[in-house]
């Protein structure tokens, strides 16, 4: 079998021509795999998202919690005067922002948080309040004072529990 040179690089070009590109079955393996590690991505990713509004959930939790332990000790202490059924307790959450005037401080405002945060649950700066005189797992607040704060969201969390549990 003697072909000439022609015929040859004819073949030769046409075998390269045929293996620089793609297949169909190729390019359609390929897509398939990508929608499956799609597939598997978008629920890790909204359990990344939903774990992380919780873990901000907690931390807003105790930072104003911890407000509302440092005005009570301020006011324990003789600091900052009591009011009437209070109980040492802010009477309600935006004090804490406000500030209070220090008894013996000459012009010294002693200020909680710098805002009121945000649930990120519910997206609104807005909190269930108890007062000291409310049931400890009340979800109406008396008025009186704010002793805890809780989560107005209905959802429920990774765990299991309703956010206004926590």
């Amino acid at each position: 079998m003697n072909l000439s040179a022609a015929t040859r690089r004819r073949q030769a070009g046409f075998t390269l021509r045929r293996q620089a590109g793609f297949t169909m079955v190729e390019l359609a393996v390929v897509a398939a795999m990508i929608a499956i590690l799609a597939a598997m991505a978008v629920p890790v990713a909204r359990y990344s998202l939903r774990r992380q509004r919780e873990l901000e959930l907690r931390h807003q939790l105790r930072t104003m919690r911890e407000a509302i332990d440092k005005y009570k000790q301020l006011s324990d202490a003789g600091l900052i005067p009591l009011e009437i059924g209070g109980e040492g307790y802010p009477p309600e959450l935006e004090k804490l922002v406000e500030g209070v005037d220090l008894v013996g401080q000459v012009k010294k405002k002693q200020r909680f948080l710098r805002r009121i945060p945000v649930d990120p649950t519910t997206g609104k700066a807005e909190w269930g309040l108890r007062s000291y005189q409310d049931e400890p797992d009340s979800f109406s607040w008396g008025g009186q004072n704010v002793y805890d704060v809780y989560s107005l969201s209905e959802q429920k969390g990774l765990d299991g529990s309703y956010y206004k549990a926590w």
